[in-house]
């Protein structure tokens, strides 16, 4: 039987080409069958759709018993604004499901991980139309049909938790901050001056729930934007230099990232 996958949009538009090609994608595999929620086509200023919508629609599919899996649409910024409220009195159904995506979705995944639910870091259907993306997202439906272990960050440690740095950044100290304890936690981040790494690695390894890490490993950052002048040092230096002074232990580098080669980091035990 084909796994039924529910895509909706918590944070920005989907764009209709994306949504074409990974259709195409699942439809030639034959062994899954998505569900792309019309709500993930909304438009309101940078949202997929207000507030109400994108939690409408995601409360919807967390209910319905018939889906086996979410797939989080695409990143950009908004699942914040209706986190807590999607994850308040849950639904039976919302707990048998796999919920999937990365970059803003860590806002999402720290909450669902919190509630004990099922979240993993990976491909989403936006990255169909970069440049390689077909194998992204194959990477993704390989997961939620057969846990398919090369799909994975092939270094892991369980249990495992894997986010943006800014968006990780941003959620401690809230009600979806969960216990990172013990955690081998992978960040990364995209589009970010150097001296806001450097500032958000200070801020998060001041954290004493971050501190209590088994270690903490460091995606690919890209598309930096210059500065003047230059920091003077790389994110690989500010991520191990804030790890040094802060007593976490430095893992090295991890293979996610925004990009195609973006690999699967399951949440907790790595058959979720």
């Amino acid at each position: 039987m084909a796994v039924k996958i529910a895509v909706v949009a918590p944070s920005c538009t989907l764009k209709r080409e994306a949504a074409e090609a990974v259709l195409a994608i699942a439809d030639d595999r034959g062994d899954c069958e998505l569900a792309i929620h019309p709500q993930c086509f909304l438009e309101d200023g940078h949202f997929a759709g207000p507030d109400s919508a994108r939690l409408e629609a995601l409360r919807e599919v967390m209910a319905d018993p018939a889906v086996d899996a979410v797939w989080f649409a695409r990143g950009g910024y908004g699942s914040n604004r209706i986190a807590e409220a999607a994850l308040t009195d849950l639904p039976s159904a919302a707990r048998d499901k796999v919920y999937l995506g990365y970059s803003d979705a860590g806002f999402l995944h720290a909450g669902l991980q919190k509630a004990g639910l099922s979240a993993v870091w990976g491909p989403m259907p936006q990255d169909a139309v970069r440049q390689g993306g077909e194998a992204a997202v194959s990477r993704a439906l390989d997961w939620f049909v057969k846990r398919d272990s090369s799909a994975l960050e092939p270094s892991l440690q369980m249990p495992a938790m894997a986010f943006n740095l800014t968006v990780l950044g941003s959620l401690l100290g809230t009600v979806l901050e969960p216990d990172l304890a013990g955690v081998d936690l992978l960040i990364e981040d995209v589009s970010e001056h150097h001296y806001r790494i450097d500032r958000t690695m200070f801020h998060l390894t001041a954290s004493p729930n971050v501190r209590k890490v088994a270690r903490l490993r460091l995606g690919r950052v890209g598309d930096i934007p210059s500065n003047d002048p230059d920091f003077g040092r790389d994110e690989s230096a500010i991520v191990e230099e804030w790890c040094v002074r802060s007593g976490i232990p430095y893992g090295g580098r991890a293979d996610i990232g925004h990009d195609v080669d973006n690999r699967v980091v399951p949440f907790g035990a790595a058959d979720r």
